[in-house]
């Protein structure tokens, strides 16, 4: 006995009173509402649930107290009108130095008329390089040879046995290579020709360069660089009347690896010109970046914003400067850092449950007023109809 009165006492706690099957009416408006309702009620739960599997970013600002760091940089350019044995890449730090000693990967693909690759990639050096246009020599020749260097002979290269030795050599001096015609080697290797026979190429650069993680630029301008009184110059007269198109399409640019949510300003960035001398410029402003997962895993990177100025070199306006394509970067000293959370379950269940009962709540609402009120019509009708 003691233990019926416990549930009977118990069954006063119910705060949901069934009412008999009898009693119930069940509609048509009734069927579509729950129909309508029980499906807005899934759409709402998947897109709470994708909300919750989802990592909550908290961003934070430091001053970047960082050093000793190397400055990766991702580069996939292409020039549909500049052949490979045209262009030039090269990085300089901030005192305006060149840098000739970094660490890269930098690869050229030449392209033909359409765009399509003429051959596989080689793994170029920074900076112009003339093998990747010169076949095989002709001839056998003696291994231990020493050829001329026309002049240009230093302690370090003694000795210049193929063109590019002579280009080096001169480049090392400061000399401009006006005249390959007249070196042995390069009419043996069929340079003036080679170069000839790109004309009507263009060229996909892709790879990347690690620098020092100061301010600086790189660039791709036509002609083989060097320095001449402590200024950077490129060397056009080996081109004799070539006219270079810069107009490019830059497919990615970043500053490091890429983290979640990550956007690069000038990714698929398109510039078509009809200038045979124009130089474009972009100011880039790099931040420093930190990205924590979930799991604790750091990874360190930049994010970037850019400016473009562009111009046409002709002294005769009195635009002076070197046709090609520059970015020119700096870092800020501060440092962004990106922190991964998981969201709370509580409020994911906390939501789920506000999701149904109020659409529960809602739909019986509707349910409701729809009934009476058609209830209350067929009254009026059948009053109408007896009298």
């Amino acid at each position: 006995m003691a233990g019926k009165e416990i549930w009977s006492k118990l069954r006063q706690f119910d705060a949901y009173p069934k009412t008999l099957e009898d009693f119930r009416v069940k509609t048509f408006t009734g069927a579509t509402v729950t129909v309508v309702s029980g499906l807005l009620m899934f759409i709402l739960f998947v897109s709470e649930l994708s909300y919750y599997l989802s990592t909550d970013v908290n961003a934070e600002l430091f001053v970047d107290t960082s050093r000793g760091q190397k400055l990766r940089i991702n580069v996939d350019v292409t020039f549909p009108k500049l052949a490979c044995g045209f262009v030039s890449i090269d990085a300089m730090d901030v005192s305006g130095e060149q840098q000739v000693d970094i660490d890269h990967n930098i690869f050229k693909t030449r392209l033909d008329a359409n765009g399509k690759p003429v051959y596989e990639p080689k793994k170029e050096k920074l900076g112009d390089s003339s093998q990747q246009v010169i076949d095989a020599v002709k001839k056998p020749l003696d291994p231990n040879r020493c050829e001329s260097c026309y002049g240009a002979e230093t302690p370090d290269l003694k000795c210049c046995n193929t063109c590019e030795d002579v280009r080096e050599a001169y480049r090392k001096k400061g000399w401009a290579f006006n005249d390959p015609d007249g070196i042995d080697q390069c009419t043996r290797e069929g340079w003036s020709d080679k170069m000839k026979a790109q004309q009507n190429e263009g060229c996909r650069i892709h790879g990347y360069l690690e620098v020092n993680k100061v301010a600086g630029n790189f660039h791709f301008a036509p002609g083989k660089s060097f320095q001449q009184h402590h200024v950077h110059v490129h060397d056009l007269q080996a081109f004799p009347g070539q006219k270079f198109n810069l107009t490019h399409y830059i497919k990615h640019i970043s500053f490091g690896k890429d983290y979640p949510g990550i956007v690069n300003p000038l990714d698929d960035t398109e510039i078509i010109t009809e200038e045979s001398s124009a130089m474009f410029q972009y100011f880039v402003k790099i931040v420093p970046t930190t990205y924590v997962k979930v799991g604790g895993q750091v990874l360190t990177t930049n994010q970037y914003s850019v400016t473009k100025h562009s111009k046409t070199i002709s002294k005769g306006l009195g635009e002076t400067g070197l046709p090609g394509v520059f970015f020119m970067y700096e870092l800020s000293p501060m440092m962004v850092k990106y922190t991964e959370k998981q969201r709370s379950f509580m409020h994911f269940l906390t939501s789920v449950c506000a999701i149904i009962g109020g659409i529960f709540t809602v739909a019986g609402l509707i349910d409701s007023m729809i009934y009476h009120s058609a209830k209350a019509i067929q009254q009026k009708i059948d009053l109408g109809k007896a009298s």
